[in-house]
């Protein structure tokens, strides 16, 4: 390859990177420092390599520890999609996108309630769902659109004096007050795919015990006066899938897109949850071509999984495939 104008080294920026499911935000952030640090880009050249002995007090820290490197927004493990990485100076930017509009794409199985309102978590309860229609859905998506208040699940870590949700839950603590709604806005609401009963998501396998559903109902009737969490449906018989669509969905920072799932599923006299969920925009960043003027892609997982694995095919500038394809998609902060 040619050689490239390369600004001065070492940068500062902000960049994407598309998720996998499956990994923590955090174990990914870990692998991009890895590579980070022992980059020029972000390193300086004489510091590469060398241990760092400024700090004052007698521990060593890696090559690694001689880039700073944040994120602007976590992603769960059954989540994917864009994950906002600030690399220097550019960390002190990253709370723009706790609040930035964001768009997802989520796909809803009905017929079952989890605890953590996902497949990851157990089942709450069975519900009807053979009764439901594409039309009743699409019917039901603009008591959801616009600025509405929202509910946070009772098993969140949000905190409620000093303890989180997911406490009361899970130890049959009756709740102080009722949780506080929060008011967020869904800019666009729309059914993009009617799945119906062809595809492979199943229900968990793992329920609440009973002792579980008699904690979490404790919790929910101290500020509810109707609870229910007892099955209104048996197991469908073997081969027979619930009904499931995929939503997408702009919505403001803060919203909880499992909320809207679950929400929506009690709207239709079911229960449901999320079996996917994909951020395919944050801000600025976006999973993908670009469509907008300003918009940035991100750069795939699978570039940064290679140079883990040991890829070191360099161009003409020195640089290696995941370092190229950073820097073509860097916003860099150069104050």
């Amino acid at each position: 390859m040619p050689k490239i104008s390369i600004p001065p080294l070492p940068l500062s920026g902000l960049f994407g990177i598309v998720k996998p499911s499956g990994p923590t935000s955090m174990s990914v952030l870990t692998d991009i420092k890895k590579l980070a640090g022992k980059s020029r880009l972000f390193v300086d050249a004489d510091k590469l390599g060398k241990p760092d002995h400024s700090r004052k007090n007698s521990k060593k820290r890696s090559r690694f520890d001689s880039v700073k490197i944040g994120q602007g927004g976590t992603l769960d493990p059954l989540a994917n999609g864009v994950l906002v990485v600030g690399v220097g100076r550019g960390t002190k930017h990253l709370a723009q996108f706790l609040d930035c509009t964001k768009e997802y794409y989520t796909t809803c199985l009905l017929g079952c309630e989890t605890d953590s309102y996902d497949s990851e978590g157990k089942r709450v309860r069975l519900a009807p769902w053979r009764h439901v229609t594409r039309e009743k859905v699409e019917a039901a998506l603009p008591m959801f659109t616009g600025e509405i208040l929202q509910t946070p699940p009772i098993f969140s870590a949000l905190k409620m004096d000093g303890k989180p949700l997911y406490e009361y839950a899970r130890k049959g603590i009756s709740l102080p007050r009722p949780i506080e709604p929060r008011k967020v806005t869904v800019h666009s609401l729309e059914l993009v795919n009617w799945r119906g009963v062809n595809h492979n998501f199943s229900w968990p396998q793992d329920s609440l015990t009973v002792d579980e559903k008699q904690a979490m109902e404790t919790a929910l009737k101290s500020v509810e006066s109707e609870v229910s969490l007892k099955d209104e449906v048996e197991n469908p018989p073997e081969g027979e899938n619930a009904l499931a669509f995929v939503l997408k969905m702009r919505v403001s920072g803060g919203t909880y897109v499992r909320s809207i799932v679950h929400d929506l599923a009690h709207c239709l006299n079911s229960a449901g949850h999320v079996v996917t969920l994909t951020r395919s925009r944050q801000g600025k960043f976006v999973m993908g071509e670009t469509t907008d003027e300003g918009d940035i892609s991100c750069v795939p997982w699978e570039v940064f999984q290679k140079a883990l694995e040991g890829e070191k095919d360099s161009d003409a500038n020195g640089l290696v495939e995941w370092e190229r394809q950073v820097l073509d998609q860097l916003e860099v902060i150069d104050e």
